[in-house]
């Protein structure tokens, strides 16, 4: 069922809501819109439609055992939600002012899990948004993600002018740079879509060429075969291989060097209000020996409601253990 502005809910509206939940950005897709004109990217300058990009990552392996991302649900949002006819985008900042310290016995965490989990933060917000928005008519649907669904994130925030798909892959904001998490509340109202955001990598090759393993083989694209993120958090095996351990330089859940090296991070990341994304203690500096001794009781006392719980206690000693012997 298509529903329209007459039912006194408008885009205005369903924006302004969002902020005063705690979003730091919102925008909104015509999904109808974006279907008509198959959804051209301004990342990939325009040639690109996201879901032949994506067909063709899955086509070479560089998902590598993510076998999740080869679900046809993610080509078609219609196969997500029959009837939706709009999406609404949100972003989140994350970033803190602390930083690691220098010296090759520290662990180190990607910035995202230094908190509370995020999908817990997010998923609470967006479940506020939606719950708001099907009360204001009995006919509205919606129904949130949050980074856990068949949805392209961040086709979808590029497209509701939430920030651009930089050459890392990673979309970059103009106010807080790459630091931000990612939902979207998909309904079935139709609403006044926003511009798709522009490109502004420019000619800048940063983050590709600070990557050790050289995952970005090309302008955004990221072969996960060769991402120390992918290897430190989602690899299952007992070792890691024998091409990632010598680049590992500390990494054991995530990797931040293609951020930490972008200008539009250096420039614009804010410190967020969110304090559930303020970092427990422990994870600024862990060391290394620590982490590859760790006790499953400990794991649990060290990350609590943690992403980072995605990371299985075997991992984190074994990321940390080929770190070790990396340096060895």
């Amino acid at each position: 069922m298509q529903l329209d502005r007459k039912l006194g809910l408008d885009s205005s509206q369903i924006k302004q809501h969002a902020l005063a939940l705690g979003f730091h950005q919102v925008g909104i897709v015509s999904v109808a819109d974006s279907q008509a004109t198959s959804m051209q990217s301004p990342a990939a300058e325009g040639t690109v439609q996201p879901q032949a990009a994506l067909r063709s990552w899955l086509a070479q392996g560089y998902h590598a055992d993510m076998h999740w991302m080869e679900h046809p649900r993610r080509q078609d949002i219609r196969q997500v939600m029959p009837d939706v006819r709009s999406i609404v985008c949100v972003a989140l900042n994350y970033y803190t002012t602390h930083q690691r310290p220098i010296g090759k016995e520290y662990a180190k965490i990607s910035r995202y899990g230094w908190g509370r989990d995020y999908h817990r933060v997010l998923q609470k917000k967006l479940k506020a948004l939606a719950t708001w928005m099907e009360a204001q008519a009995d006919d509205i649907q919606a129904r949130y993600y949050a980074d856990t669904g068949p949805v392209q994130d961040k086709v979808w925030a590029e497209q509701a002018g939430i920030g651009w798909i930089a050459k890392n892959s990673n979309v970059i904001t103009r106010n807080y740079g790459s630091w931000v998490f990612l939902g979207e509340v998909l309904t079935n109202l139709v609403l006044t879509p926003d511009r798709p955001h522009t490109q502004h990598c420019g000619t800048c090759t940063r983050c590709i060429t600070a990557c050790p393993t050289g995952a970005i083989t090309q302008p955004f694209v990221v072969d996960a075969n060769r991402c120390i993120a992918y290897h430190t958090i989602e690899n299952r095996a007992e070792q890691l291989p024998d091409a990632i351990v010598p680049h590992l330089q500390g990494w054991v859940a995530g990797c931040d060097i293609c951020q930490d090296v972008c200008p539009w991070n250096q420039r614009f990341a804010q410190e967020t209000d969110v304090p559930d994304f303020q970092p427990y203690a422990w994870n600024i500096a862990p060391k290394l020996s620590e982490l590859a001794e760790l006790s499953d009781e400990a794991y649990d006392r060290h990350f609590p409601a943690s992403a980072l719980r995605r990371i299985k206690p075997a991992m984190l000693r074994r990321n940390a253990q080929a770190n070790l012997k990396a340096e060895g």
